[in-house]
């Protein structure tokens, strides 16, 4: 069961055990079309503007904001119950694919606590620039109700599902359709295969219609970037600048996290880890595909001299169902916003946040980076009460954080198969 990764890329077949719908994306035009949006909202800034004419650019942009929102609730829930599923018949492929899994989980959590704990501490010292604030046509207004421990608790369970969809509650959403992927690999075959195709047919019409709402970006983005660089002005440019180096950062911390868990647990000195991962690192920041990168990922594992047995085995599963930087990086994005927000992030709804990115990371691993970028970060963002209108500003710069982003993934999948093939022998 392959999968392409969720880099960034003119194109993806995505798959889940099924064929899903290609998809191709104008993501060059819609990066051009954030700069010429910004840059006609800074020259126009001293320019009293008609107020219908504001209204009709807001309305454009508004528009196809709500386009995007309107398939996330049905999209997450059909990846999540094709990538859960897939995990769980990785799980049952024997015990090299459990050593895999934990280790999975292991530097899937530890992304999402490092972000948690230390974005906050990274913004003190090197604060959002005020101008960013234009990024938000409203910022939120009176005190944010802070739920409690017990509150949280119970907030992870819905007592009905189509309240909670309509109310987009991404959190028991989330832990409901886990528990749902679970319960179908548990029925019979023939239950649980027409299920899985169901949900396979979900994720295939949504994708078409957010591909179809995705080349209508450079429409959308030039009308939401064109409001923004009449409110922020030149330091629209600075704010993205700010942004970009700050989420690049917390992939950063993935990408020396490989090198530790290849001495640690591979045996692998970094030294010898970094001079046999050059080759496979030049393919990733090139292609920014870790799919495309996965020849070179086994080039790399035979210069560590590993097991061909091992790296043919978990690489190819490690593109389908890891993606290293998930939780971390998104993580990033949705505390950039609420920090930008002045929303307050508690322990609570630090930890519901890395909740859902830990499970939706399993689900959105087949998409294309516009698209997963959405999915992915959009659920936690709402399951943590952060506005997520700025997404659709940030996506368009995507494309330069993701070379991060599959930098480190592929270097953690090498990593990942040093330490299961060192604890094989």
């Amino acid at each position: 069961m392959n999968k392409t990764s969720n880099e960034t890329g003119a194109s993806a077949q995505i798959e889940s055990g099924f064929e899903l719908v290609t998809i191709r994306l104008p993501v060059i035009a819609t990066f051009a079309a954030l700069i010429i949006g910004l840059g006609l909202g800074v020259a126009m800034s001293s320019v009293e503007l008609p107020g219908e004419l504001l209204q009709s650019i807001s309305l454009v942009g508004t528009l196809w904001l709500r386009a995007l929102q309107m398939t996330i609730i049905p999209l997450v829930a059909a990846l999540l119950v094709l990538g859960l599923a897939q995990m769980v018949q990785a799980a049952r492929a024997g015990a090299a694919a459990r050593r895999f899994l934990a280790l999975v989980f292991g530097v899937l959590i530890a992304g999402g606590l490092f972000t948690a704990t230390v974005l906050p501490l990274l913004l003190s010292v090197i604060p959002i620039p005020e101008s960013a604030t234009g990024f938000l046509s409203e910022i939120p207004d009176g005190a944010q109700e802070v739920p409690g421990i017990l509150d949280f608790l119970t907030s992870l369970i819905a007592p009905n599902i189509i309240a909670a969809a309509a109310e987009t509650a991404m959190l028991p959403l989330t832990v409901f359709f886990a528990l749902f992927a679970v319960a179908i690999t548990q029925l019979p075959a023939g239950q649980g295969e027409r299920l899985l195709g169901f949900f396979h047919a979900l994720a295939n019409a949504m994708l078409l219609i957010i591909g179809w709402v995705l080349w209508l970006a450079p429409l959308g983005v030039v009308a939401l970037a064109f409001g923004v660089g009449l409110r922020s002005g030149g330091g629209a440019f600075a704010a993205l600048a700010h942004y970009i180096l700050v989420v690049s950062a917390m992939g950063g911390f993935i990408l020396l996290l490989a090198y530790v868990l290849a001495f640690a647990l591979g045996g692998v000195g970094p030294v010898r880890f970094a001079k046999a991962m050059l080759p496979a690192q030049a393919v990733a920041v090139s292609t920014q595909s870790s799919l495309a990168s996965l020849p070179a990922m086994l080039d790399s594992a035979s210069r560590l001299k590993l097991r061909s047995s091992t790296s043919e085995f978990v690489l190819p599963l490690a593109v389908a169902i890891f993606r290293a930087t998930s939780p971390a990086m998104n993580m990033a994005v949705a505390l950039y916003v609420a920090a930008l927000a002045g929303v307050e992030i508690t322990p609570a709804l630090a930890i519901a946040g890395i909740l859902v990115a830990l499970i939706i990371s399993v689900g959105s691993v087949s998409l294309p980076g516009s698209i997963s970028f959405v999915v992915s970060i959009g659920p936690i963002a709402l399951a943590m009460g952060v506005p997520i209108e700025p997404l659709v500003l940030l996506v368009a710069v995507e494309m330069l954080p993701d070379i991060m982003r599959t930098l480190a993934n592929v270097t953690m999948n090498v990593a990942v198969v040093s330490a299961v093939d060192r604890s094989g022998t």
